[in-house]
């Protein structure tokens, strides 16, 4: 590959974008080179940040030229280490952050056309303002952005009812590693002109080419949204809810949420503000939502049926069930900061081995059951904290080390927790990356374990795509 790079050449790709935009000293690369779990620590000589698409293309065609390693970068929110530079300092990150323009949105079409390094939120309240809705919702939205929304596949709350990242994506303008530009930015939801080359940079996480705008689909806003709390006795009987959820609401089931009892707790043991729901704690809570298209009361009145229709079928049994329905606006946005915080809440209560899954819907009691029984075995008294998006069969199964446990120690379980929780996953037919991607994090367990004939396809793709494997090395594949 690439040795040292030397100063002339990092004046070169400096020149590209001007000395204000082209970071070099340790102070100011730094916030580019840790990302927030504190797993990967990378170095890098010079940090680019260009301002248009012209000036992606003539950094990556140096690049090519000169075989030096490119590593894209969006907000930095990634899980697997996938916008991380490795440690050698031969790699120069490319922050998409200047190209932050929405170019336009379209009522008529239902399409908003933005570039890479708009914020998540920015765009969502963007849409909001012109009475439209983009579905896409994730807890890190205030700082990820769309490039890297796309190039990880994102998922997130609204998943179940609008789909993925992919699913949003109507057209792209791609930046090839050769510095060709793939202006793909069209409108069209009907387009069998060949093979749909979006679809081969969405999920790539940056090593075919950077994504540098898009085409995204907007929805009408709801006009009526009702969010519930719901305890439940176990994950069986969260499922049973979740089938009357979907039979009666459909499509108006925009997102159906599991947590534990243990993830909760920590909530409210490390979030200040947090306050439970329902008074009495439940093994497992489901925090439902339900939107309509008519009117707020419609919302309203199938909530009340669901709940209904799942009270009467647990009998007068209350350990089976208890719910509250939002009261307000704010009492609905409490509701989501709980499940939000999740992740936040772990963290003081030591080492976390992570788990980022998916599962068919059918299977997830199976899972949880067979996952608790394994990390039993290997770390008796470690604490399973699963939560996630059941509606759409993606969990993530964390494990956070015993309670006043080794927290070293528990970290060297790592990799064997991590295989007998991922081996559970694929027998029952799962993925081992739902939405967090594949990144450095997992790239030698999906070539060890994906079909072989996947894993050559996936690295023919990028050979054809980037001969001189500039973009992103190390991740994937």
């Amino acid at each position: 590959m690439t040795g040292n790079i030397s100063p002339t050449l990092l004046d070169r790709f400096a020149a590209i974008v001007g000395d204000a935009y082209a970071l070099r000293s340790d102070a100011d690369t730094a916030p580019f080179v840790a990302e927030r779990r504190g797993l990967w620590a990378g170095r890098t000589p010079l940090v680019l940040r260009p301002g248009s698409v012209g000036e992606v293309s003539a950094i990556l065609k140096l690049a090519t030229e000169t075989g030096t390693p490119i590593v894209p970068q969006g907000g930095n929110t990634g899980l697997v280490g996938g916008q991380m530079p490795d440690g050698s300092g031969h790699e120069i990150v490319l922050s998409l952050s200047r190209l932050n323009r929405i170019r336009e949105l379209d009522l008529t079409s239902n399409t908003v056309t933005v570039e890479a390094g708009v914020i998540l939120h920015d765009l969502r309240e963007a849409a909001d303002d012109k009475d439209r809705l983009f579905p896409l919702s994730l807890a890190s939205q205030g700082s990820c952005q769309i490039g890297g929304n796309l190039s990880s596949n994102a998922g997130g709350v609204g998943a179940l009812a609008y789909g993925v990242a992919r699913d949003l994506c109507l057209g792209l303008e791609v930046v090839l590693p050769t510095g060709e530009v793939l202006d793909d930015l069209r409108k069209l939801k009907k387009d069998n002109t060949g093979y749909d080359l979006k679809d081969l940079f969405i999920g790539a996480e940056g090593t075919l080419g950077v994504i540098t705008a898009a085409v995204l689909k907007l929805f009408p806003k709801p006009k009526g949204r009702e969010v519930a709390w719901v305890g439940v006795g176990s994950p069986e009987k969260a499922l049973a809810l979740y089938g009357m959820a979907m039979e009666q609401a459909g499509p108006s089931l925009t997102a159906f949420e599991l947590m534990s009892d243990r993830t909760l707790s920590f909530v409210l043991k490390h979030i200040p503000g947090a306050v439970s729901p329902i008074e009495r704690p439940y093994p497992w809570y489901v925090l439902m939502e339900i939107s309509s298209g008519r009117s707020a009361e419609d919302a309203s009145k199938l909530i009340d049926s669901i709940l209904e229709d799942y009270m009467f079928s647990t009998g007068d049994d209350a350990a089976q069930f208890d719910g509250v329905m939002a009261s307000s606006l704010a009492q609905a946005e409490a509701f989501w900061r709980l499940r939000e915080s999740m992740s936040d809440a772990q963290k003081p209560e030591g080492v976390s081995i992570k788990h980022d899954i998916s599962v068919p819907v059918a299977s997830i009691p199976e899972f949880i059951a067979r996952a608790d029984k394994a990390v039993q075995r290997l770390a008796p008294g470690a604490r399973p904290v699963c939560f996630g998006h059941m509606g759409d069969g993606n969990l993530h199964y964390n494990v956070s080390q015993p309670a006043g446990g080794d927290g070293a120690a528990f970290q060297n379980l790592y990799r064997a927790m991590n295989d007998a929780v991922h081996a559970i996953v694929r027998d029952l037919g799962g993925s081992i990356s739902a939405e967090h991607g594949i990144g450095r994090m997992k790239r030698d367990e999906l070539i060890a374990t994906a079909p072989p004939v996947a894993t050559d396809l996936m690295r023919r793709i990028k050979r054809a795509f980037d001969p001189a494997g500039i973009m992103n090395p190390g991740k994937v594949v």
